[in-house]
């Protein structure tokens, strides 16, 4: 009886445990959820997501959609289009971002391309060689629910970038914040222990 009871204790403070880190990750996303991008940012790094055949998911065209909004109403902004091409894409992310933008009235001569990455870490390292030398400022586009790592991702790789926050799709929320939660988590593991 006494083992039952300790190994209920001991469940639940794992329970516990587990839903304060959650509780703690869902805290830091929604601090970068609702980010107010500052005007004329020298450039903006839009971050890819799958695109389907030729045609980009929900929330990558939630990123597309906030990305040209933000160019059309700032109109010096260059945009860097980051993602390659992954399975079941006919073409690759970046291509994806730079069609959907042209058909938003945005000049392809604003638009810089970034075709070779695979995740968000080769997404800002690739995409950090191609920024402008005299480019100071910048700006993210991704998800809300990926603001928080993709910033972070950023400015550890030495960039002082802040966020433009794009809507997540309803019907992609319960799969990206799951995906996110792990993600994060090999981040933590990545940035503080394995490094």
């Amino acid at each position: 009886m006494k083992k039952k009871k300790r190994m209920l204790s001991i469940v639940g403070v794992i329970v516990a445990l587990g839903l304060l880190y959650f509780g703690f990750l869902q805290f830091k996303i929604s601090q970068y959820s609702n980010l107010e991008a500052p005007k004329n940012a020298d450039y903006i790094i839009v971050l890819g997501a799958s695109v389907r055949g030729t045609v980009p998911s929900l929330a990558f065209a939630s990123r597309i959609n906030a990305a040209a909004k933000y160019l059309l109403e700032n109109k010096d902004t260059i945009v860097i289009a980051s993602g390659g091409k992954g399975r079941g894409e006919d073409i690759s992310e970046a291509e994806s971002i730079k069609r959907e933008l042209a058909k938003q009235g945005i000049s392809e001569s604003r638009i810089i391309l970034e075709n070779r990455s695979t995740d968000t870490y080769e997404n800002i390292d690739f995409s950090k060689k191609l920024i402008p030398k005299d480019a100071k400022h910048g700006l993210v586009v991704t998800n809300t629910f990926h603001q928080y790592r993709a910033i972070s991702i950023a400015r550890d790789q030495g960039l002082e970038v802040q966020g433009l926050p794009a809507k997540t799709p309803l019907k992609a929320v319960f799969k990206s914040y799951t995906r996110e939660y792990l993600a994060i988590t090999k981040f933590y593991l990545k940035r503080y222990i394995l490094d």
